[in-house]
């Protein structure tokens, strides 16, 4: 599979290039920053320079010709304001998705938030429009014609992955690994499985494959 990933710098998109490209996919990082292409091309994965603040969803569906698909995993970071969370967390979640369907690719996983829907529309706070991003990326993505799967990890950690997962419409709080989270993301891709579900995830008992394939939420 050839599959590109926006925020390809991100710590979870570097540990599912690295994934991809162990077992023979082609990984392609989309960046900003061209000072991140070393990184990526250190865990196998191809990078490709584009700001997704910047650029048309139709010139995005021409560098994605070939690809078969594509993953969110960007964001704006955490000490950026509210006005990014809403231009990269949800705008460019849209754009990809609508470069998707222009370019004929169907495949799309979004890596989310956690009670993304729970935040409150009316809170100028960071965090609450961090939520409503999420939320408004996701319901966006859902209306697309695509494949989707939409990913809600807790809260991410650096620990080793343990291969081991809780999924469900709504895990309660918990952490989980950013090991897990591509793992999660990988197999989703290479197997086919998490269509059209939305869920959250956390750390657990089931092995990742085996999780995804009765997630139906």
């Amino acid at each position: 599979m050839r599959i590109a990933i926006a925020g390809g710098h991100g710590k979870i998109a570097l540990i599912l290039q690295k994934l991809l490209s162990e077992a023979g996919h082609e990984a392609i990082g989309l960046i900003r920053n061209p000072d991140q292409a070393g990184d990526l091309l250190a865990v196998g994965g191809i990078p490709v320079v584009l700001d997704l603040e910047q650029i048309s969803a139709e010139t995005l569906a021409t560098d994605l010709a070939g690809v078969d698909a594509v993953v969110f995993a960007a964001g704006a970071g955490a000490d950026s304001g509210a006005a990014r969370k809403l231009t990269v967390d949800r705008d460019a979640a849209v754009l990809l998705a609508d470069a998707a369907v222009i370019a004929d690719i169907r495949r799309y996983v979004m890596i989310s938030a956690m009670s993304a829907d729970s935040f409150e529309p009316d809170s100028d706070d960071v965090f609450q429009v961090y939520l409503r991003a999420k939320s408004e990326a996701d319901s966006a993505v859902r209306q697309r014609d695509l494949d989707w799967t939409i990913i809600r990890p807790g809260a991410l950690t650096d620990d080793p992955g343990t291969g081991l997962v809780h999924l469900a419409e709504s895990t309660g709080r918990g952490s989980i690994p950013r090991a897990d989270v591509a793992q999660l993301v990988y197999y989703s891709l290479v197997d086919g499985v998490g269509l059209h579900a939305q869920f959250e995830a956390i750390e657990g008992d089931d092995p990742v494959a085996e999780a995804l394939t009765r997630a139906r939420y």
